[in-house]
């Protein structure tokens, strides 16, 4: 028996793998260094806003935390940006830097960059913001075997509306939903999104399609058709349907624009064929629910006049309620969607910037 036990024992000795044999490419030694210094990841700032069209930095900083110095010098430092998504599993690569290797991703490509301040600047700079760079962002650093990571959230400043399509409510699946927000020059909107709208007063009681697939809606004044008069208000939760088969209105969202929006003065009324042909007359196009909703939230656009605009809805803002212009909120009022061939409106034109 103890000749047995020595042979089991002489066999486990020479089954340690040496680390000069580099014939056991399956194995992997593991230098631990429990007293070097430790890798850490900071974003000063959790949140940072801006707007579309806009520049941002987005800050990310590393240290070792029993040093002041950026990197140990020993290993050549590797920073990664990817934008987080509502499944987690899921990340979209935004930007890679190794040393003098540069490399953007997506709609990325050409508008990020990291600021370099100092050594130990990670912070990426993204220019000319869009829409869907709203979100989540992951800021990881890896140094040899460490690596540490820090999250910051872009905010746009914007405002959420709702949205249904001339057929009426509720006849939009999760796709059509997104197509929809981006014909009318706008994103669907988030669930952060749609609550601050609703902490802002926002109050629909048609539920829609959010970003992350859940339908929902924000009731400010609860009442009998809209969940019960005696609920407290707050933001609605449908949960999660099928993204194929189940139908419903949508909350977009957009954000200021690189242009100027205007109602058009004209001699007559117009139809809707001669509305679009008016505004490019013009020099403009015919403007967008986004565009108009945007103009009246972030500029403070009012006027009276019912206008037509390019999903064919007739509509107008107003940001000084009066007798006969929505006299009780201010608000993009809705006329709905008229007779294109015969009924007569003024129009809201939108005329890009270079």
């Amino acid at each position: 028996m103890k000749s047995l036990l020595f042979l089991v024992l002489i066999s486990l000795c020479w089954a340690e793998p040496h680390p000069g044999n580099s014939s056991l490419e399956h194995e992997r030694i593991v230098h631990i260094q429990e007293n070097g210094p430790r890798l850490l990841v900071v974003a000063e700032q959790a949140k940072i806003f801006s707007h579309r069209g806009g520049n941002v930095t987005l800050p990310c900083k590393f240290y070792h935390e029993h040093t002041s110095a950026g990197g140990s010098g020993t290993h050549r430092i590797r920073v990664k940006w990817t934008k987080l998504t509502y499944d987690y599993l899921k990340e979209v690569d935004v930007f890679v830097a190794m040393g003098h290797h540069r490399k953007s991703y997506g709609s990325y490509q050409g508008r990020v960059s990291l600021r370099e301040s100092s050594e130990n600047d990670a912070s990426l700079v993204i220019a000319n913001i869009m829409l869907e760079d709203y979100g989540r962002y992951k800021c990881e650093v890896i140094e040899g075997l460490e690596d540490d990571t820090a999250v910051v959230t872009l905010n746009l400043e914007g405002v959420v509306f709702p949205y249904s399509p001339r057929l009426g409510r509720y006849n939009l699946n999760f796709h059509e939903a997104q197509r929809a927000c981006a014909e009318q020059d706008s994103v669907m909107a988030s669930f952060d999104q749609l609550y601050d709208a609703w902490r802002s007063g926002l109050d629909w009681c048609n539920a829609g399609w959010l970003s992350d697939g859940s339908v929902q809606y924000p009731i400010t004044k609860p009442r009998e058709p809209c969940g019960g008069k005696n609920t407290v208000p707050g933001v609605r939760n449908y949960g999660f349907w099928d993204k194929e088969k189940s139908r419903y209105d949508v909350f977009c969202f957009t954000s200021n624009f690189n242009g100027r929006f205007y109602y058009l003065i004209h001699p007559t009324k117009l139809t809707y064929d001669e509305a679009v042909q008016a505004c490019l007359k013009d020099g403009s196009q015919i403007a967008k629910v986004g565009q108009i909703f945007a103009a009246w939230k972030l500029l403070g656009y009012d006027r009276c006049d019912a206008g037509w605009l390019a999903d064919g809805s007739v509509r107008y803002p107003i940001s000084r309620p009066r007798k006969r212009c929505s006299p009780s909120e201010a608000a993009v009022r809705f006329v709905g969607f008229p007779d294109k061939k015969h009924k007569l409106y003024g129009v809201y034109c939108f005329r890009a910037y270079n």
